[in-house]
C-alpha cells in the first residue's frame, strides 16, 4: 500500500515534502482518511504550513495516507489504505500520521509534515525509525489543519536525519534557529515502566552521549494521559461527532467517537486542572535541566495481525499524550533497540518555545 492518497509527478529542484492529508494543499481535496469527507471539494488555498514551505522553495509531493480522522494510533484505515512499517513489516507504522512516517522511513521524501494531537508525529516516528518534532503548542499555525480546533495539536515535520528536520522547521518558522548545545547537557531521565529492552536502549543512549543524568519523577504523568484522552475526546467529537450513524466512519473510529460523547463537563474541568498542575510540574524539572528524557514508546511496535485481532494499543501513547496537554517541545529520536534489528526511540521534552534548542541537544 503506497503511503500517498495524492502524487504529482512535476517535480522541480529543491528538498521534497509530503503533507498528511489533514492539512489543505490547493487544488487537491482534503479527506482526512474518511468516506466522510470522499466528496470534497479541492481546497482553495494552502494551509499556511504548506505555503512556507512553497515559499522556501522545497517542492510537495503529494499527499498522505493517515488513521481515519487522525482519531487513532495503529495508522491502521481500511477505506483509505494500511501503509507497511519499512523498518517491520509486520508491525503497525503507528498513527496517527502514519503515511508521513513511513514515506520518509522509505527515503521517497527528504520531510514529511503530521500533525501530533496525542503523539501522532512522534509515534508513526518512533515505530518507523524516523525523528518526529512535536512543537511547542501554538508555535506553527495551524491554519488550512483540521480539525480546525484544537487545545492540543499541532503541525510537526519528520525526517531521517535532524538536519533535514530542522531546515522543515526553519522553512515554516523563520524565528526557528538552533543554537549551540551547552557545553554540559544536564537531563531530567524521567522514571517510567517500560519493557526491559527499551529501559536498556535509553540507557545506553544516554550513557553514549555522556550526558549528565538524574533519575527524576513525573508523578503527574499518569494523571496528564488521561486528561488528554478527555480533552481530545471532547474536542474531536466537536469536530466529527456529526458523522456518526450514517455509514461513513470505520468501526473503530464510529465506536470510539461514541464513547468519546460521554465526556462531560466535570470530566473537562478536571482535566483542565491537571493541565495547569502538569505544566507546572514540567516547568519546575526543566528549570533545573536542559531537557527531560523518556522513551517515546513503553514497547516496541506490536504486531499488525495481533492489533486487527482486538490487542490494546491505547497504552502505547501514555508518554506521548501529556506533553500534548502541557503544550512542550517533544522530540522522538530514532535510537538502537538491543537484541534486534529495529530502532526505538528516545524522547527528548524541553522548555516552551525552546524546540531549537532541543533539537541542539539532540544533535550534540
Amino acid at each position: 500500500m503506497s503511503p500517498l492518497v495524492v502524487e504529482t509527478h512535476k517535480r522541480g529542484p529543491g528538498p521534497t515534502v509530503a503533507i498528511k492529508d489533514s492539512l489543505d494543499v490547493a487544488g487537491w481535496p482534503t479527506r482526512c482518511g474518511s468516506r466522510a469527507f470522499e466528496a470534497a471539494p479541492p481546497a482553495q488555498r494552502n494551509a499556511t504550513v504548506v505555503q512556507s514551505l512553497l515559499d522556501a522553495g522545497w517542492q510537495v509531493i503529494g499527499k498522505t495516507v493517515l488513521h481515519e480522522l487522525a482519531f487513532g494510533v495503529t495508522g491502521i484505515n481500511d477505506w483509505a489504505g494500511t501503509p507497511i512499517n519499512p523498518q517491520a513489516p509486520e508491525r503497525i507504522a503507528g498513527g496517527s500520521s502514519s503515511g508521513s512516517a513511513v514515506i520518509v522511513a522509505q527515503g521517497a521524501v527528504d520531510a514529511a509534515l503530521g500533525t501530533d494531537t496525542g503523539g501522532s508525529v512522534r509515534m508513526p516516528a518512533a515505530c518507523c525509525g524516523v525523528y518526529g518534532l512535536k512543537p511547542t503548542f501554538g508555535r506553527l499555525s495551524r491554519e488550512g489543519v483540521y480539525p480546525q480546533f484544537s487545545s492540543l495539536d499541532c503541525v510537526g515535520p519528520m525526517a531521517r536525519d535532524l538536519d533535514t528536520l530542522v531546515a522543515a522547521m526553519l522553512a515554516m518558522d523563520a524565528t526557528f534557529v538552533m543554537p549551540r548545545a551547552p557545553e554540559r547537557i544536564r537531563i531530567g531521565l524521567v522514571d517510567v515502566a517500560c519493557d526491559s529492552n527499551i529501559c536498556a536502549a535509553i540507557d545506553e543512549e544516554v550513557s553514549r552521549r555522556g550526558w549528565g543524568c538524574e533519575v527524576v519523577s513525573l508523578t503527574l504523568l499518569d494523571s496528564a494521559f488521561e486528561a488528554a484522552l478527555s480533552v481530545i475526546n471532547a474536542e474531536t467529537w466537536a469536530a466529527f461527532g456529526q458523522y456518526t450513524g450514517r455509514g461513513l466512519l470505520g468501526a473503530d473510529i464510529e465506536a470510539r467517537l461514541l464513547r468519546a460523547a460521554a465526556t462531560d463537563d466535570d470530566e473537562l474541568r478536571a482535566a483542565e486542572a491537571v493541565r495547569t498542575a502538569f505544566s507546572e510540574q514540567v516547568d519546575g524539572l526543566l528549570a533545573q535541566f536542559d531537557a527531560l528524557v523518556l522513551p517515546s514508546l513503553p514497547r516496541l511496535p506490536p504486531l499488525l495481525a495481533d492489533v486487527r485481532a482486538g490487542a490494546p494499543v491505547i497504552d502505547l501513547t501514555r508518554f506521548l499524550r501529556p506533553f500534548n496537554l502541557s503544550g512542550h517541545p517533544a522530540l522522538s529520536v530514532p535510537i538502537p533497540c538491543p537484541q534486534t534489528c529495529l530502532k526505538t526511540s528516545l524522547q527528548l521534552i524541553g522548555r516552551k518555545g525552546g524546540d531549537a534548542q532541543l533539537c541542539a541537544i539532540a544533535n550534540a
